[in-house]
């Protein structure tokens, strides 16, 4: 069976989804590709985009979906983290400071190759951000 390219697009949820949008674009760079509004100023599904990458996310409800996740402060913290490949993990990492970000792992140039900083967003999410790209090192 022949390969078929796949995209990996994370899902998050956000108990106020728009806090998160204005905080992701803010300290991470993000910029809005769609955000479609739901009922009682909630998100019912936004599209953020980094470069060529893109984060979907909306705001927890009761709802088929949402009753199968948890949010990172329900359950006591993330149970996945996020790494992005950025060109410039110094830079980055500033702007996040400047931000709010809580940085929890600083910048650090791992043994593997690359720099990268860990910290979490406004609700306890883990990202992290360095220069190491598993798809250039395998080229």
């Amino acid at each position: 069976m022949p390969a078929q390219a796949a995209t990996i697009i994370p899902a998050l949820r956000y108990r106020d989804a728009q806090a998160a949008i204005d905080f992701l674009c803010r300290a991470f760079g993000f910029s809005e590709h769609l955000v479609v509004p739901g009922p009682d100023d909630t998100i019912a599904h936004a599209e953020l985009r980094l470069g060529n990458s893109m984060v979907m996310l909306g705001s927890a409800a009761d709802t088929e979906y949402g009753r199968l996740t948890r949010l990172a402060s329900e359950s006591g913290g993330p149970s996945m983290g996020l790494y992005v490949v950025v060109p410039d993990a110094d830079a980055h990492c500033a702007r996040a400071k400047e931000a709010g970000a809580e940085i929890v792992m600083p910048l650090k140039t791992q043994d593997y190759g690359g720099r990268d900083y860990t910290c979490r967003d406004l609700e306890g999410n883990l990202w992290t951000f360095g220069t190491y790209d598993p798809w250039r090192q395998q080229a």
